[in-house]
């Protein structure tokens, strides 16, 4: 079968990422809890006791310190980060990417940098119902299902504006694309079409899902159509198309067995000498044989009592 798209044709030529991910190394969150708490009791015992030094008449030096541990021990608090299964924390400081965490559980980072929460987890995205004309001209409406995970968090952040919607706009432009390349049925021509060839079209729209995507850090696991069917205004027709088809097609193998099975009888009675017919008889047996068979209706018998002439 011929494809009328071209490999060149099929690569999206997509912009170079300039950002790619890397993993940070962050120290353990229960280690540095721990440190916190501590620097931050300390600070409020300090407190305590410099506010009861300064009744006393003592130096203020105390409650600076503690003021001073109070402080250290609250930001060192604030770099706690808690890591979800499924998902990952993008990194960045001073508007600097400094790395992901993936692994999860608690985790200590510097408490001025930000973290990005980005889900790693498999996602659904289904297209709703576009109205397109295939390569014949003729307007079909399609749907698909993709499936796709965020295999880059560094991309999926600060290469789009948002990854999601960017998938969802990709994913319905594949489609539309996918079925203006191919016909909805090529009527027997040896091509590719959308209705017959379901496995290699889903193949060719997951891999043009996945160049248009793959800029934003996405993997497409896999892509479905899920809706496809000729617009409602030419759909009566193209029904009626596909029945005289199939009508066409069934009478085509209906007269090929009959007329073997006429050869077949015809073969027998001369192999076994039932019966001896000349060119006319023949002819007669032919074509009441062929009535028989290939009439949609029942027949009704005539018994010939008499001689054929």
């Amino acid at each position: 079968m011929t494809d009328p798209m071209t490999p060149d044709e099929q690569i999206i030529d997509m912009p170079e990422p300039h950002t790619r991910e890397r993993v940070v190394q962050a120290v353990r969150g229960s280690v540095m809890l721990a440190v916190s708490m501590l620097v931050v009791l300390g600070g409020i015992a300090l407190l305590v006791f410099g506010v009861l030094n300064l009744v006393d008449g003592g130096g203020p030096l105390p409650l600076i310190l503690g003021v001073v541990l109070f402080i250290a021990g609250t930001l060192l608090l604030c770099g706690l980060t808690a890591v979800a299964p499924g998902e990952a924390r993008v990194v960045q400081l001073l508007g600097r990417y400094i790395g992901t965490l993936r692994a999860d559980g608690l985790q200590w980072v510097n408490p001025f940098a930000t973290r990005h929460r980005v889900s790693t987890r498999i996602r659904n995205h289904e297209t709703d119902v576009a109205k397109v004309n295939d390569s014949d001209g003729n307007p079909i409406e399609i749907a698909a299902v993709v499936v796709w995970q965020v295999e880059d968090t560094a991309q999926a952040v600060f290469e789009v504006d948002d990854f999601v919607e960017f998938v969802a706009i990709q994913t319905e432009t594949a489609v539309r694309h996918i079925a203006n390349s191919y016909p909805y049925d090529t009527h027997g021509d040896p091509r590719l079409s959308l209705r017959d060839n379901a496995d290699e079209i889903t193949e060719k729209l997951a891999l043009e899902i996945s160049a248009r995507v793959a800029s934003a850090g996405v993997k497409v696991i896999e892509s479905r159509i899920t809706h496809l069917a000729y617009a409602p205004e030419i759909a009566h027709a193209m029904l009626r198309r596909q029945q005289a088809g199939a009508v066409v097609a069934a009478r085509q193998r209906i007269v090929e067995g009959a007329v073997g099975m006429v050869e077949m009888a015809l073969d027998r009675l001369a192999e076994h000498n039932v019966v001896e017919l000349d060119e006319e008889r023949k002819a007669v047996m032919v074509s009441n044989l062929l009535v028989v068979l290939v009439g949609d209706r029942d027949t009704q018998p005539i018994v010939n009592a008499g001689s054929l002439y």
